[in-house]
């Protein structure tokens, strides 16, 4: 694989997915209320559950998408792959077996191949949204994957 890069601008308004694990929930939504302030400058969207608690805790829209383990794990990674997403918050429960831990995989490995800012635990999420690059318009480095694309597969 080449070292070619392409570039891809974050606004400065953010599209930030939301997720959480049952178990971190309750810790996701005491972050959020937190940091509402900063959150009401940018656009959520959430899986399921974890989108129902948000929106009635901020008082405030959030995108709901289908519940993680139905298939909204594979709706944020998707819109990841695509570009429609900027950040991704998981408060994933590393104390616990999850039944769609394929999914969880796949999605936290999307984020990283596309490049994605990603927290998995509440202080990440500090460091991430108290970031100047939050605030601003920000270029993102992307993989180059064209070569990849254009392989030769054997029959």
């Amino acid at each position: 694989m080449s070292n070619a890069y392409n570039y891809r601008i974050l606004p400065q308004r953010k599209r930030i997915a939301m997720v959480a694990h049952d178990h971190k929930k309750v810790d996701l939504i005491e972050w959020a209320w937190f940091n509402r302030q900063v959150l009401s400058r940018h656009e959520l969207f959430a899986t399921g559950t974890t989108g129902k608690l948000l929106e009635e805790k901020l008082d405030r829209p959030v995108r709901k998408l289908m519940s993680g383990p139905l298939g909204g794990d594979q709706q944020i990674g998707s819109m990841i792959a695509v570009g429609d997403l900027d950040i991704l918050i998981f408060f994933w429960d590393p104390m616990e077996a999850q039944p769609h831990d394929t999914d969880i995989k796949a999605l936290l490995r999307l984020a990283a191949v596309w490049n994605v800012p990603m927290a998995c635990d509440r202080a990440t999420a500090d460091f991430m949204l108290t970031s100047p690059l939050m605030h601003e318009t920000y270029e993102c480095k992307v993989p180059d994957y064209s070569q990849y694309l254009k392989r030769h597969v054997p029959e």
